[in-house]
This record gives C-alpha cells, structure tokens and sequence, in this order.
C-alpha cells in the first residue's frame, strides 16, 4: 500500500524557506556574527571607554595571537585531531628571537631562526602523529611540556623587552590606519585568515580534511593521503605559531613563559566559533568570529576592573558551553525535524512513526 501526504506543505517548501539569504542569516555563522555584532553594540553602549579608537585598537592588537594560532587549529580540529602545544611552540619561537637578540645577532636572523624552529616543532608534531601514529592528545601533550622546556634553557630568567628590537618592526606592530585605531597588523592577519579560508573551504585538500573528520577509513577509499595531509597540518600549525612568537616578542616581550595559557583561549574560540571537537565540521568565518567574540567579552570585562580569575573562569565556560551546546542543539533540532515529518504523514503512518 502507498502512503501519500495528507498535505501538499513538505520537505520541499522548508527547504525553500531555507534557501538565499535566509539560509545564510539562519546559520550557524550567521547567527554568531549577529550575536558578535550585538556584544559589541553593547559593550559601546554600556562600557565606559569601549567606544574609542584606542579600544579598538589595544582589542585587535591582544587578539591577533589567538586569531593566528585559531586558523591551523581550526583545520586540525575539523580532522579529529588536535594541537595542545600551539602556545609553547610560541614561547619557545619568541624564547628564540630574545636568546638571539641578546646573543648580539641582527634581528633578521633571529626572525628566521624562529620560523625554522616553529616549523621544526611542528614537523616533530606530525611526524609522531601521522607516521608513528601516536594520538594527537598525548603528543601535543608531551610536547608542551617539552617545547616550554626547551625555551626556559634557550633564555633562562631573561627576558627581552619590545624596546631592546628594531624601532622600525616595533613600529610597525603599533602602526595605526590613519585616526580609526585599527593596526596595519591587522591586514596581514586578514591576509593569512583569506588563505586559510580559501584553503580550507576552495580546494581538494581542504574538501578532504572534512572527509578525514567523517571518517579516515573512508578518506584513504577515495584517495587522501591521510598521514601526509596530517603531518603538513602540523608543519602549518607550527610555521603560524612561529609568527606569534614574533609577534609577541615585539609587542609584549619574550621570556620563557610567553604565551603560556593560550591553548585554552583558542580551544575555545574554535569550538565556540562552530567547529566540532568531534570533526567534520567547522569553518574559518566561524572561528574568527568565535576568537573575537570572547576578545570582546574579556576586553568589556577588563575595563569594568574584573580580576583576571573571573576571566578565566568565563574562558572555561566557554569552552564547556560550546562543547554540550551543540549537541543539545543537534539533538533538538533533529526531534523538531523528526516532528515536522510526521504533520506531514496521514494519521496511520504517523503513529507508525512514533513507535518507531
């Protein structure tokens, strides 16, 4: 016997609701850029001081660590892995520019000697975890524990002020577009988020990171190179964390323990911002807006005075909260979908339905 629908409203007419620009402002994406937009506006509103240019840019400038290290992140987490030694790659990179700098060396050469090493810890990253096939949580583990090692014996007690540097790459971390607030740092980390995003969202490879997230069993069926696609993410990771050491050696200092504590910023800015700690999901817009929403969030906070310890205890509820949220809204939104399948039903099969 064929069952028809007692009713010409389906699947088809709520995928039609769903389509254009609805589908994008009902996203994901799209409803966290309008939950950004609408914390900002009030923090404008509400938050003395916020609404300056010198906000603007003391917020960006704070931000552009956790909204480097977020892009690589982002694509290791959508494969199922992860990367717990983000942050002390970093503070051994900006531990390497400040031992170079007091070893009496030009500054070019302690730019490069900190891409290698970022580049040589993330290979070491990948290798253990692509080829030797040790898992993701305890190598980065193990080597944040390592790669902080390793920058308290390259610098010791030291530390290496911004000031002790080029005037002219101090300079330019601080340079302001015109009377806006905003830094010309900003458009080279618009530059690399651009290159991520067309990676990640415009090419096979990328394409084949979501596959790798489903399933590696049925990535390598169709012809991924799982260990190799691995063990580049990692080499990326590292080459990015590189940049932030520099970064921070020019703008806040190097020492031994630079960026300590930055994993869990990011961590939850990405799984905030809608990837999934499970894989196969996720995108660069969506991280982005994630890292600046909790940089707006702490920044708001720490004009009203708030100690550091509420921040990171809003940090952690954070990256608690996006890690249920989006199961509970998973599983309500499939009960809903399962609902308005069975109005559609005639009277019989919908209580077929419902024992099933």
């Amino acid at each position: 016997m064929t069952i028809t629908p007692t009713s010409p409203i389906s699947l088809v007419d709520e995928a039609k609701v769903r389509s254009g620009p609805a589908r994008v402002l009902l996203s994901r994406d799209g409803i966290f850029v309008g939950i950004l937009l609408i914390t900002v506006l009030l923090a404008c509103l509400f938050v003395p001081r916020f609404a300056s240019p010198v906000t603007s840019g003391y917020l960006l400038l704070n931000a552009v660590p956790v909204l480097l290290v977020a892009l690589p992140m982002t694509l290791i987490i959508i494969t199922g892995e992860i990367d717990l030694s983000v942050a002390s790659i970093a503070g051994l990179t900006a531990a390497t520019v400040g031992s170079v700098t007091l070893a009496g060396h030009p500054f070019g050469l302690a730019v490069a000697a900190a891409i290698v090493v970022g580049i040589l810890a993330g290979a070491f990253n990948g290798f253990l975890i692509a080829y030797v096939g040790l898992p993701s949580l305890a190598v980065t583990i193990g080597t944040l524990a390592l790669f902080r090692g390793l920058a308290l014996v390259l610098i010791g007690d030291n530390s290496v002020s911004a000031s002790a540097h080029p005037e002219w790459a101090t300079a330019f971390i601080n340079a302001k577009l015109g009377g806006s607030g905003i830094p010309l740092m900003i458009i080279l980390v618009a530059v690399i988020i651009v290159i991520f995003a067309i990676v990640l969202h415009a090419t096979p490879f990328g394409r084949g990171l979501y596959a790798l997230g489903f399933s590696k069993e049925a990535a390598r069926f169709v012809g991924i190179s799982v260990r190799t696609s691995k063990f580049w993410l990692y080499v990326a990771s590292g080459a990015v964390c590189s940049l932030v050491g520099i970064f921070w050696s020019l703008y806040y200092s190097a020492r031994s323990d630079s960026a300590a504590g930055l994993e869990l910023t990011v961590i939850a800015a990405v799984l905030l911002g809608g990837v999934s700690i499970f894989g196969g999901r996720g995108t660069i817009l969506g991280a982005v807006t994630g890292v600046l929403l909790i940089a707006t969030i702490t920044y708001a906070m720490r004009l009203q005075r708030i100690p550091d310890v509420t921040l990171v205890i809003v940090t952690g509820v954070l990256l608690i909260a996006s890690v249920i949220g989006p199961r509970v809204l998973d599983a309500l939104r499939e009960r809903s979908h399962v609902r308005r399948v069975q109005r559609t039903l005639p009277r019989p099969a919908r209580a077929e339905a419902s024992d099933a």
